[in-house]
């Protein structure tokens, strides 16, 4: 059994994601636990203020850091943390690799934040992990700690079927994509399967399998280096 929670603003932008599919099934199979931390019943004063103006100036409001203290003592109090996660541009690139990773843990606490961000203090106190998932700004930590639990969820044994094996993934071993998929029907609009993967001769389409990936591994590590 492996424990998320999250600590949101915005804590509706979460419970979509989780009550559906593969997060649904692990946590119905009692593989995964779920749990959604509202930062508002963490602000004590009367209007539930958890923002405020960013010191030096600069547009957009900052999450203040009290309620975020109040909340993760709270959590810690009650049990230990393997990772304490927040996510954010400035933090290591999340990869299948730490994926894999993750996924051996007991417990994760993922700080989602939003606004503008979330002060500081917040991260040199608690953060063990920093992970960002790409090159870009959203609105919030939301999304970003969705595609964490979402890419943990699915490799904790016994969350998918055979049929739904992760270990041939795409990205497993950190750098080779999967060939591509067709299935029926053969001829469509036009457009045909590989005649190979119709032979039935299983060497030749392994080997074109084989072939395949690595075109697609080359011409996806060659964008990716031009970036």
């Amino acid at each position: 059994m492996i424990r998320f929670d999250i600590i949101s603003a915005v804590p509706d932008l979460l419970v979509s994601p989780i009550s559906f599919s593969i997060i649904k099934r692990a946590q119905e199979r009692n593989l995964a636990e779920i749990h959604i931390h509202n930062l508002r019943d963490y602000a004590y004063d009367k209007h539930k203020q958890i923002d405020d103006k960013p010191f030096g100036g600069g547009p957009g409001m900052l999450l203040k850091p009290e309620p975020f203290f109040e909340c993760i003592e709270k959590l810690k109090s009650k049990r230990e943390y393997n990772h304490i996660i927040f996510t954010s541009p400035k933090g290591k690139r999340y990869s299948q690799k730490i994926a894999n990773q993750l996924s051996l843990a007991k417990n994760i606490l993922l700080i989602a934040g939003h606004y503008k961000g979330i002060d500081d203090r917040v991260r040199e106190a608690f953060a063990t992990d920093e992970f960002s998932i790409g090159d870009f700004v959203l609105s919030g930590g939301e999304l970003p700690a969705l595609i964490i639990i979402d890419s943990v969820v699915r490799l904790i044994p016994g969350v998918l079927n055979d049929s739904e094996s992760a270990l041939n993934d795409s990205l497993m071993d950190g750098e080779t994509l999967e060939a591509p998929f067709y299935t029926r029907p053969a001829e469509y609009k036009g457009m045909k399967v590989p005649d190979v993967l119709l032979s039935g001769n299983f060497a030749k389409i392994n080997q074109w399998k084989e072939t395949q990936s690595k075109l697609l591994t080359d011409k996806w590590k060659k964008n990716n280096s031009s970036e």
